[in-house]
C-alpha cells in the first residue's frame, strides 16, 4: 500500500499549480491558511523532493526565494501548440534585456529589474524562450532557438540577436559583453513584438 502523502503538500502543489507565478514561502503559508511557516517550508522540501524523484514531465523549481510548478525544460517543446496568452510588459522588458546581454547573470538583471527578476526568469524559461545554467551561486541566462524562432529573428547567434536589438533601440551594434543597457524605466515600450506564447500544461494533462 503506498504511504499516504501529508495534505498540506497536496494543499501546496494545488497552490503551485493554481498560482500562475513563482510563489514565495510567506505566501504559500497565507493561501494555504497556515500560520507554521516552518511547517510550509518542510512540506514544500518533501514536495520538492517527490517531485524529482517522481516519473513526470513536471517540476518545482526555485526562483530566488519563490517556488513554481512548471514544465521541465526538455518537455517544453511539446506543449508549444496549446491555447496562447500575453507575456505582461515587464517579463517582455526582461526578456529583452536577457537577449541584448546574453550571456547575462540572473544576479545582474536582478540589479537591473529588481527581485521580480526571479519571478520573470521562471517564466520565461516555462515559455521556453530563455535557458538558465548555474555558475557560481546564480544562474546564466540566454534565448533558445525558439526564442528567434518566434520574434522572426532570422538566427539564434547572441550576436545577431544583438544586432537586431540595437537596431531597434536605435543603438550602435557593440561586441558580446559591451552592450549598453535598454531604457531602465519599469513599464517602458517593448522593442519585441508582444506576441502570445503558449502556457505550462496543467499537471493532469501530463500524467
Amino acid at each position: 500500500m503506498p504511504a499516504r502523502t501529508d495534505p498540506l503538500e497536496l494543499k501546496l502543489e494545488a497552490i503551485l499549480f493554481a498560482g500562475g507565478a513563482p510563489l514565495s514561502v510567506k505566501e504559500l503559508t497565507d493561501k494555504a491558511g497556515e500560520t507554521d511557516f516552518r511547517a510550509v517550508q518542510r512540506a514544500l522540501r518533501h514536495l520538492v523532493r517527490a517531485y524529482s524523484n517522481r516519473q513526470t514531465s513536471l517540476e518545482i523549481r526555485r526562483a530566488g526565494d519563490r517556488f513554481a510548478l512548471q514544465v521541465r525544460e526538455e518537455f517544453l517543446p511539446s506543449v508549444h501548440s496549446v491555447q496562447p496568452i500575453e507575456i505582461p510588459p515587464r517579463t517582455l522588458k526582461a526578456l529583452t534585456l536577457i537577449a541584448y546581454h546574453q550571456p547575462m547573470l540572473q544576479s545582474v538583471l536582478v540589479k537591473m529589474v529588481g527581485e521580480s527578476a526571479y519571478a520573470e526568469v521562471a517564466e520565461l524559461q516555462s515559455f521556453g524562450l530563455v535557458h538558465a545554467e548555474p555558475k557560481a551561486s546564480t544562474l546564466q541566462l540566454t534565448t533558445t532557438s525558439r526564442f528567434a524562432e518566434y520574434f522572426g529573428i532570422g538566427s539564434s547567434r547572441p550576436d545577431q540577436i544583438r544586432e537586431f536589438l540595437a537596431k531597434k533601440l536605435g543603438l550602435p551594434a557593440l561586441a558580446e559583453g559591451g552592450a549598453p543597457a535598454p531604457a531602465s524605466d519599469t513599464e517602458g515600450p517593448s522593442v519585441l513584438p508582444d506576441r502570445p506564447v503558449p502556457p505550462p500544461v496543467a499537471p493532469g494533462e501530463t500524467g
